[in-house]
């Protein structure tokens, strides 16, 4: 038990949920190490029929604002994306509803679904209508999280913000929708990419009636757009295809790229030094955070969707704050208002896994004003 002025302030519990995000991640477990000798087609397909795992406690992070202390406690699934995408919903939906009643054992209260829990079947509304405990996908701090991101990486190079094309592939999806309509309220031209046109078409009217003065493209191919885009940001599921061909992307611009895995293979990056491609941002908690597990970023470093768990139990919101494909602009602008409230803090500029120097965007800039130079 914390004190504070009022008297004892217990600590609030959240749980999170991760899975391998491909093959190689299975064997950060010690069983499937014992395994290697097998086909890690093999250990895949077995992996995704284990039952939820408890992986690790997560300690030490505390609001400066309050005082609050929470910690965490990570559940594992055993399937990769490719595991999860190729079977019905009802499949995860049961794997994430043992982890919810595991959770709720250990004494939380609200548990995060990350990675491709979030995107399968109906991102998350049918795993709460099961639960006994809050569930949220993550998903307004990680596109608040990617707006920012983007915004400081734009200013970096050398870009007005609020001005420009901005290419969003991915747009109908949960996290694509919201960040369109805020590119545009922004005062961005925005070119919406997704492979369903009617969709897409839906999308632009509802652009057009919050933002009249926005000029809103649709195209199912991102291909003929890259030219002139100042910004793009990918956050598809297309595991394995071409999502931004790098070669025709405009020198100077800025690509965010919010897929895990990523749409951005690094090898296609380096094709293109006068571009800034850039995860987004991983969330700095307050306090001293250990996650007793190394879950691919600096230490004290959480992923949004994490960040965004553990910001409602500090904030003693223990509700489904984010749920289903349709992440209404006022949650965004909210859950950003909390980060800001709670002390949480933007870890900087990555790109595959590493940060992003100063001098490195220089020399971006300098090349990217010598290729525009060019015929």
């Amino acid at each position: 038990m914390k004190e504070d002025e009022n008297g004892p302030r217990p600590v609030a519990r959240f749980a999170f949920v991760i899975h391998p995000l491909g093959i190689d991640d299975i064997f950060h477990h010690p069983l499937p190490r014992r395994l290697s000798f097998l086909p890690k087609r093999l250990i895949e397909l077995i992996a995704a029929y284990v039952r939820p795992m408890y992986v690790s406690r997560i300690t030490g992070i505390r609001s400066p604002a309050t005082g609050q202390e929470v910690e965490g406690f990570l559940i594992t699934l055993g399937a990769t994306p490719r595991e999860l995408m190729r079977r019905d919903p009802g499949f995860t939906y049961r794997r994430l509803i043992v982890a919810s009643r595991m959770a709720q054992r250990r004494g939380a209260k609200i548990m995060g679904l990350g990675a491709f829990t979030t995107v399968v079947g109906d991102a998350g509304i049918s795993v709460a209508r099961r639960s006994e405990i809050a569930i949220t996908t993550g998903n307004s701090l990680t596109a608040a999280a990617t707006l920012e991101t983007a915004r400081q990486a734009m200013l970096k190079m050398g870009k007005q913000v609020g001005r420009g094309r901005a290419v969003i592939v991915g747009a109908t999806g949960s996290i694509g929708t919201v960040c369109s309509r805020l590119l545009a309220q922004d005062g961005h031209d925005v070119v919406l990419v997704a492979p369903r046109l009617e969709k897409l078409k839906v999308l632009k009217r509802m652009i057009e009636a919050e933002a009249p003065n926005a000029r809103v493209t649709v195209d199912t191919n991102a291909g003929p757009h890259l030219s002139g885009a100042d910004l793009v940001v990918t956050m598809t599921t297309a595991m394995g295809e071409k999502v931004v061909d790098m070669t025709r992307v405009r020198p100077g611009c800025v690509v965010c790229d919010v897929a895990r895995p990523p749409d951005v293979k690094e090898e296609d990056a380096r094709l293109r030094p006068d571009v800034l491609v850039i995860e987004s941002s991983g969330v700095l908690l307050p306090g001293k955070p250990d996650f007793g597990f190394d879950i691919g970023l600096p230490a004290g470093v959480a992923y949004a969707c994490l960040a965004e768990t553990a910001l409602l139990a500090m904030e003693g919101r223990f509700e489904c704050f984010t749920l289903g494909r349709n992440i209404e602009v006022e949650q965004v602008k909210e859950i950003f208002r909390l980060f800001n409230k709670h002390g949480l803090q933007l870890e900087g500029l990555r790109s595959f896994g590493r940060p992003v120097s100063d001098k490195e965007i220089a020399h971006k800039r300098e090349l990217a004003s010598e290729l525009r130079q060019l015929p």
